[in-house]
Protein backbone atom coordinates (compact mmCIF):
# COMPACT_ATOMS: atom_id res chain seq x y z
CA UNK A 1 0.00 0.00 0.00
CA UNK A 2 1.15 3.35 -0.89
CA UNK A 3 1.53 5.94 2.07
CA UNK A 4 -2.16 8.26 2.09
CA UNK A 5 -3.02 10.70 4.88
CA UNK A 6 -5.96 9.26 6.75
CA UNK A 7 -7.08 11.56 9.15
CA UNK A 8 -5.98 14.63 11.39
CA UNK A 9 -7.39 15.97 14.75
CA UNK A 10 -8.14 19.56 14.54
CA UNK A 11 -7.93 21.37 17.76
CA UNK A 12 -11.43 23.70 18.25
CA UNK A 13 -13.34 25.83 20.32
CA UNK A 14 -16.29 23.81 19.51
CA UNK A 15 -15.67 20.61 17.49
CA UNK A 16 -19.76 20.10 16.47
CA UNK A 17 -19.38 24.29 15.22
CA UNK A 18 -16.04 23.84 13.88
CA UNK A 19 -17.10 20.40 12.09
CA UNK A 20 -20.21 21.91 10.78
CA UNK A 21 -18.51 25.19 9.50
CA UNK A 22 -16.01 23.18 7.37
CA UNK A 23 -18.58 21.02 5.96
CA UNK A 24 -21.10 23.76 5.07
CA UNK A 25 -18.03 25.64 3.39
CA UNK A 26 -17.34 22.67 1.35
CA UNK A 27 -20.61 20.96 1.01
CA UNK A 28 -20.15 18.19 3.14
CA UNK A 29 -21.57 16.78 6.14
CA UNK A 30 -19.99 16.63 9.62
CA UNK A 31 -20.67 13.24 11.15
CA UNK A 32 -21.94 11.69 14.48
CA UNK A 33 -19.79 12.66 17.48
CA UNK A 34 -17.24 9.48 18.31
CA UNK A 35 -15.46 10.35 21.46
CA UNK A 36 -14.03 13.51 21.88
CA UNK A 37 -14.40 14.35 17.82
CA UNK A 38 -17.10 15.85 15.00
CA UNK A 39 -15.62 14.12 12.00
CA UNK A 40 -15.58 15.59 8.15
CA UNK A 41 -14.22 13.62 5.43
CA UNK A 42 -13.07 15.32 2.02
CA UNK A 43 -13.88 12.94 -1.24
CA UNK A 44 -10.35 11.34 -1.06
CA UNK A 45 -11.30 10.02 2.04
CA UNK A 46 -9.08 12.07 4.56
CA UNK A 47 -10.65 12.56 7.89
CA UNK A 48 -10.56 15.83 9.73
CA UNK A 49 -11.64 14.79 13.26
CA UNK A 50 -12.68 18.09 15.37
CA UNK A 51 -11.82 18.23 18.81
CA UNK A 52 -12.92 20.54 21.98
CA UNK A 53 -10.03 22.55 23.15
CA UNK A 54 -10.13 23.00 26.90
CA UNK A 55 -11.27 26.37 28.17
CA UNK A 56 -7.39 28.44 28.59
CA UNK A 57 -5.59 26.17 26.24
CA UNK A 58 -4.12 28.01 23.70
CA UNK A 59 -4.98 26.87 19.87
CA UNK A 60 -2.03 26.73 17.90
CA UNK A 61 -3.12 28.25 13.97
CA UNK A 62 -2.78 25.65 11.28
CA UNK A 63 -3.23 25.78 7.69
CA UNK A 64 -5.54 23.58 6.34
CA UNK A 65 -5.82 23.37 2.51
CA UNK A 66 -8.22 22.11 0.03
CA UNK A 67 -8.11 21.41 -3.94
CA UNK A 68 -11.87 21.93 -4.21
CA UNK A 69 -13.79 21.69 -8.34
CA UNK A 70 -15.19 25.52 -9.53
CA UNK A 71 -18.24 24.65 -8.35
CA UNK A 72 -17.73 24.11 -4.88
CA UNK A 73 -15.09 27.39 -5.03
CA UNK A 74 -18.03 29.28 -6.42
CA UNK A 75 -20.58 27.75 -3.63
CA UNK A 76 -17.81 28.52 -0.52
CA UNK A 77 -17.04 31.45 -1.85
CA UNK A 78 -20.34 32.71 -1.80
CA UNK A 79 -20.83 31.92 1.87
CA UNK A 80 -18.00 33.70 2.77
CA UNK A 81 -18.80 37.48 1.44
CA UNK A 82 -22.69 36.49 2.84
CA UNK A 83 -20.79 35.45 6.19
CA UNK A 84 -18.99 38.71 5.79
CA UNK A 85 -15.61 36.98 6.64
CA UNK A 86 -11.99 38.58 6.01
CA UNK A 87 -10.18 36.82 2.92
CA UNK A 88 -7.45 36.82 1.06
CA UNK A 89 -5.52 36.09 -2.00
CA UNK A 90 -2.61 34.75 -0.10
CA UNK A 91 -1.42 33.18 2.95
CA UNK A 92 0.42 36.40 4.58
CA UNK A 93 -2.90 38.44 3.97
CA UNK A 94 -1.41 40.99 2.27
CA UNK A 95 -4.17 41.05 -0.63
CA UNK A 96 -7.22 41.32 1.59
CA UNK A 97 -10.86 41.12 -0.53
CA UNK A 98 -8.97 39.00 -3.57
CA UNK A 99 -8.66 35.95 -4.69
CA UNK A 100 -5.75 34.55 -6.36
CA UNK A 101 -5.50 33.07 -9.81
CA UNK A 102 -2.50 30.85 -9.20
CA UNK A 103 -1.22 28.38 -11.59
CA UNK A 104 -4.30 29.40 -14.10
CA UNK A 105 -7.20 28.53 -11.37
CA UNK A 106 -8.59 30.30 -8.13
CA UNK A 107 -7.27 30.42 -4.43
CA UNK A 108 -8.88 31.96 -1.15
CA UNK A 109 -7.58 32.41 2.51
CA UNK A 110 -10.05 32.79 5.07
CA UNK A 111 -10.11 31.78 8.76
CA UNK A 112 -12.45 29.57 10.16
CA UNK A 113 -14.05 30.19 13.85
CA UNK A 114 -11.14 28.58 15.69
CA UNK A 115 -8.64 31.05 13.79
CA UNK A 116 -7.06 28.33 11.28
CA UNK A 117 -6.70 29.53 7.67
CA UNK A 118 -8.31 27.19 5.61
CA UNK A 119 -7.57 27.56 1.64
CA UNK A 120 -9.62 26.96 -1.17
CA UNK A 121 -7.84 26.38 -4.83
CA UNK A 122 -8.86 24.86 -8.13
CA UNK A 123 -6.14 23.90 -9.41
CA UNK A 124 -2.93 22.27 -7.55
CA UNK A 125 -0.16 24.47 -7.09
CA UNK A 126 3.02 23.84 -9.89
CA UNK A 127 0.92 20.85 -11.27
CA UNK A 128 1.45 18.91 -7.98
CA UNK A 129 -0.92 16.45 -7.98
Amino acid sequence: MSVQLNHTIVGSRDNRASAEFLANMLGLEAGKEWGPFVPVVTGNGVTLDFATVPEGVEIASQHYAFLVSDDVFDAAFQRITELKLPFFADPHRKHPNEINHNDGGRGVYFPDPSGHWLELLTVPYGGWQ
